[in-house]
Order: structure tokens, then C-alpha cells, then sequence
């Protein structure tokens, strides 16, 4: 799948996203152990039976097997979301092929209807269930997303903006 950047640590930069998931012995500059990360995925409803996990500091790197590409977008996200990880490399191999989504980098005063206009086009707000869809079981509520997270967004034909993370 690639390389992601996600900024959850002291040295980036960017204020730490203070609602970040902070698992055992995460800290601002380092990302919590591979068991605890293993925890962290199961915890949000994933399958992280066939995953493998390294850490080096703040930077994750991800191995093993997910049921589909949207799995392992999910697992991504899960490990990435956390506080003091910087970068997740994924290497997950998917079962069933899908199209890959858009990340897309919360902002402060986002919502998934705004989100959804900037990614979608104006009047196409009613998307953010996508959105929401795209995300669960990472997202319980829609008007539960903070500053710094990063979702999935899935293409479009069409799409209006392009999702940066």
C-alpha cells in the first residue's frame, strides 16, 4: 500500500491531536509497542489476527495479511491515528482488491459535511455518510472527529478536491 505521514508526535511540527488514541507506553515521540498497537487495532473491531507490526520510534511499519483493501486502509488508520506515530509503512497484502481511498487530514472546524463538500463539489454535503460509512468501526459518531485524524475518503468520479493527509 505505501508510505503515510501522520504528524502525531512532538517533532512534526503540528500540535499533537490531543483526542489521538493514546495506547500503554505510547508517548509525544514515540509510538506505543507492536502488541499494544495489536490491541489498539482490535479494540476498534479489526481483524489484526494476521497482521504484523515493527516499531522504531515513531515510525510503524505494517506486514501480513487483511481480508481487502478497505481492511487494510482501516488497520492503517487504526495504528496511524495514534499518538506518537509519525509514519505507518504498509506492506499488507489484501485479499480482495478494491479501489483505494483518499486520506484526507482532519482540520480544525471540520465536519464530514464539509469534508464532503471540499471533496466531493458544493451541494454535495449529504455525502458525508460515505464518509462516515468508510470509517466505522474507526468512527462511532459523525460528529465525533478531531483535529489531526485522518479518514478514509472514498473516490468519487468527479471528486471536486483532492484529500491530503
Amino acid at each position: 500500500m505505501g508510505l503515510f505521514n501522520f504528524w502525531n508526535h512532538s517533532k512534526s511540527g503540528e500540535p499533537i491531536a490531543k483526542d489521538a488514541p493514546s495506547p500503554k507506553g505510547a508517548t509525544d515521540s514515540a509510538a506505543a509497542p507492536a502488541d499494544e498497537l495489536k490491541k489498539e487495532i482490535e479494540k476498534k473491531g479489526l481483524d489484526a489476527s494476521k497482521i504484523e507490526i515493527s516499531v522504531e520510534g515513531d515510525k510503524v511499519k505494517l506486514g501480513g495479511k487483511a481480508a481487502s483493501t478497505s481492511d487494510a486502509e482501516k488497520i492503517v488508520l487504526a495504528v496511524g491515528n495514534t499518538k506518537g506515530v509519525s509514519q505507518v509503512e504498509s506492506n499488507i497484502i489484501v485479499g480482495k482488491q478494491e479501489t483505494e481511498s483518499l486520506f484526507y487530514k482532519v482540520r480544525q472546524g471540520d465536519t464530514l459535511w464539509k469534508i464532503a463538500e471540499t471533496q466531493y463539489g458544493q451541494g454535495k454535503g449529504g455525502k458525508y455518510e460515505e464518509i462516515f460509512a468508510a470509517n466505522r468501526p474507526l468512527l462511532s459518531d459523525p460528529d465525533k472527529i478531531y483535529p489531526g485524524q485522518v479518514l478514509r475518503i472514498p473516490k468519487a468520479e468527479g471528486a471536486a478536491g483532492q484529500a491530503k493527509a
